[in-house]
């Protein structure tokens, strides 16, 4: 990389760091992916998800990635990649990622913290909030921190929801079993989450998106 000197503009040092902190290469055996491959791809992806990755209304509602679980986030482009998950705009970019790609990518996202973006109801923030931390045991419904975390950031195969846009929850939970799980001779996490968000019903799940959309 080049040495920035005092005259760069701000915007080209924080790219120029973001570019840096990101891992451009997973190990010695796997190719190193090149500044100017991953600036083009993290552009590329800011188109639908935002500048910072903070997500976007957009057509239908686009998540959230700033912040996400670098193996969950890698996990997903591989999903997609395999037909595990349903999507016809990411399945096509999941094609064009190399290895090395989405774990640069992923490293980069998840580096940034935006504020969250939307407007949730406030008035469904407690009782999304007591479904959180309690979950519905009356509908065998875990407290989503056990799996999540009490910051709701994620761990791991586990993703981070905070300050998740909120129409995009409430979008991937009422179609939860329509995109996630498509091949189920390889199951992953989200058998965990089909029964989950079956038994949660509409007011449910708009309070627990509420909540989650305003975390930090």
């Amino acid at each position: 990389m080049k040495f920035l000197n005092a005259k760069t503009p701000l915007a080209a040092v924080i790219l120029a760091a973001a570019i840096s902190a990101s891992a451009l290469a997973t190990d010695a055996g796997t190719p190193a992916v090149s500044e100017k491959e991953l600036h083009a791809k993290i552009q590329f992806c800011s188109t639908c998800h935002g500048a910072m990755g903070q997500g976007f209304k957009g057509a239908f509602p686009i998540p959230r990635l700033a912040g996400q679980q670098v193996e969950y986030f890698e996990n997903q482009l591989l999903a997609f990649y395999e037909g595990r998950r349903s999507n016809k705009y990411m399945f096509g970019v999941s094609h064009s990622l190399s290895p090395a790609m989405r774990t640069a990518l992923a490293k980069h996202f998840n580096g940034l913290n935006p504020k969250p973006y939307g407007n949730p109801p406030k008035d469904l923030v407690d009782a999304g909030k007591k479904i959180f931390e309690e979950g519905v045991p009356e509908a065998n419904v875990p407290a989503c921190a056990s799996c999540h975390g009490v910051n709701a950031k994620g761990d791991g195969e586990f993703p981070r929801l905070a300050g998740q846009y909120y129409a995009y929850i409430e979008k991937a939970l009422t179609s939860f079993e329509k995109v996630r799980g498509q091949d189920p001779a390889k199951p992953d996490t989200s058998a965990i989450m089909q029964p989950i968000a079956h038994a949660l019903n509409e007011k449910q799940i708009t309070a627990v998106a509420a909540y989650l959309n305003q975390l930090e």
